[in-house]
């Protein structure tokens, strides 16, 4: 069990368009819109940008590994996830849903046009 921080950083790196750069005391990973992911490779934590609703789901999936962060950040969904506790097979949904949310929205269409 538990997930090593360079096999979080390939995963949190395998989807399209992803970048990662330093960010504090940690390495984030972000879409062209915003950061979804932050790491402190060290500490083995990983931090994910969630809805509240995403923050909830993931910590009752896995309550040991996953905890809203502390103060606000946690209030807006940010999710605290120890890699040494965590199933990969989890880790890599958690970063699909945390990349889904931060991916720029689609054009909107133009009203009253009818191509």
């Amino acid at each position: 069990m538990g997930v090593s921080p360079e096999r979080a950083t390939e995963l949190a790196l395998d989807f399209e368009g992803v970048s990662s750069a330093p960010h504090f005391d940690r390495v984030s990973f972000r879409t062209t819109r915003r950061i979804y992911a932050t790491l402190k490779a060290e500490a083995q934590d990983l931090n994910l940008m969630f809805t509240p609703d995403l923050r909830d789901h993931y910590c009752e999936m896995a309550p040991k590994a996953m905890a809203p962060v502390p103060g606000g950040w946690g209030v807006r969904g940010a999710t605290r996830c120890d890699l040494a506790l965590i199933e990969e097979d989890v880790l890599r949904s958690a970063l699909a849903a945390a990349y889904a949310l931060a991916l720029p929205a689609p054009p909107k269409l133009k009203r009253g046009r009818s191509d």
